[in-house]
C-alpha cells in the first residue's frame, strides 16, 4: 500500500513542479493544444460523416423496411462513433507525446537536473528518437486496444461486466498511460519497451497509484491538456524511483553510477 500512496504523491509532485516553473508549464501546453485541435477536427468530420460511412458499409440492408433499417444503422452509427471516441482516448496521450517530444524531453531533463544534478541522455539524433518513440507507442497502443476489445466483450457478462470489468479496465489503462509517460525519461536512459514493461510490472502498486487517478483526469481531453506537463514531470520522478536514482547520487543509479541504465542491445535502438 505504501507504493500506491507514493505513486499518487508523484502525480501531485509533478503538478507542483510545473506550478513552480510556469514557463515550462506554458511550453508543455503547446503539444496538447495542437493535438486537441487536430482530434476535435477529426471527430467533427466523423460525426458529420458517420451516417455515410455506415450506409456505405451496409449495402445489404438497403432493402430493409422501416423501422428495422433505421434501428440497425442507428445502432451501428453509435458503435462506430463510440469506437472512434475510445480510440481517440487511448491514442491521445501517445500522439501528444510524439508531437511534443522535444518539449517534454526538455521538461523531463530539467526535472532530472533539479532532482539529481545531471540528466541522462540517449545520445541519439532527434529523428531516431522520434522513430523509436513512434514505433514503441504503436506497440503499446496495439496492446491497449486488444485489452479494450476483451473488456468490451466481458462487459456483456451480467453484474461482473458492470462492476469488476470497468475497475480492471481503469487499472490496465492506468498501467499503459504510466508506461507512455515514463517512456519520456526512460528512453533517455536507453531502456527499451520490453525492459520498461518489466520494470513497471515489478512495482505495480506504484504504477497504479500514479496511472489510475491520471486516467480518470484524462477522460476529459481538455483537462488532459492542462495536466500533461505536470504528468510528464511526475512520471520523471517516478522513473527515477524505478531506476533507484536519488538526489544524493547525482542522478546515477544505485548499482553502477553511469548515466545510461539497463541499456538494451544496440539492435533495439
Amino acid at each position: 500500500m505504501r507504493d500506491l500512496v507514493t505513486g499518487m504523491s508523484y502525480l501531485v509532485k509533478g503538478q507542483r513542479w510545473v506550478g513552480r516553473n510556469r514557463r515550462q508549464w506554458g511550453f508543455g501546453l503547446l503539444p496538447g493544444l495542437i493535438t486537441l485541435i487536430g482530434y476535435a477536427a477529426v471527430m467533427t468530420v466523423l460525426v458529420l460523416r458517420a451516417d455515410d460511412v455506415v450506409d456505405w458499409a451496409t449495402p445489404f440492408a438497403d432493402g430493409w423496411g422501416s423501422p428495422w433499417l433505421g434501428l440497425f444503422r442507428g445502432a451501428l452509427t453509435a458503435l462506430f462513433f463510440g469506437g472512434c471516441l475510445l480510440l481517440a482516448l487511448l491514442s491521445f496521450t501517445a500522439v501528444t507525446l510524439l508531437v511534443g517530444q522535444p518539449f517534454y524531453e526538455a521538461l523531463s531533463e530539467r526535472v532530472d537536473l533539479a532532482e539529481g544534478g545531471s540528466a541522462p541522455s540517449s545520445g541519439l539524433p532527434l529523428w531516431r528518437e522520434l522513430w523509436i518513440s513512434a514505433r514503441e507507442s504503436l506497440a503499446v497502443l496495439v496492446r491497449a486496444a486488444l485489452w479494450g476489445v476483451l473488456f468490451f466483450a466481458l462487459g456483456f457478462v451480467p453484474f461482473v461486466g458492470q462492476t469488476v470489468v470497468p475497475a480492471i479496465g481503469f487499472c490496465v489503462s492506468g498501467f499503459f498511460l504510466t508506461e507512455e509517460l515514463t517512456a519520456v525519461a526512460l528512453q533517455r536512459r536507453r531502456v527499451a519497451l520490453k525492459e520498461r514493461l518489466e520494470l513497471l510490472r515489478s512495482r505495480k502498486l506504484l504504477v497504479l497509484g500514479f496511472g489510475v487517478p491520471l486516467t480518470l483526469l484524462f477522460l476529459l481531453p481538455l483537462v488532459a491538456v492542462f495536466v500533461m506537463p505536470g504528468a510528464v514531470a511526475g512520471a520523471t520522478l517516478l522513473a527515477r524511483d524505478l531506476m533507484g536514482e536519488t538526489e544524493e547520487d547525482g542522478g546515477a543509479p544505485d548499482a553502477g553510477g553511469a548515466d545510461v541504465v539497463s541499456a538494451p542491445p544496440a539492435s533495439e535502438w
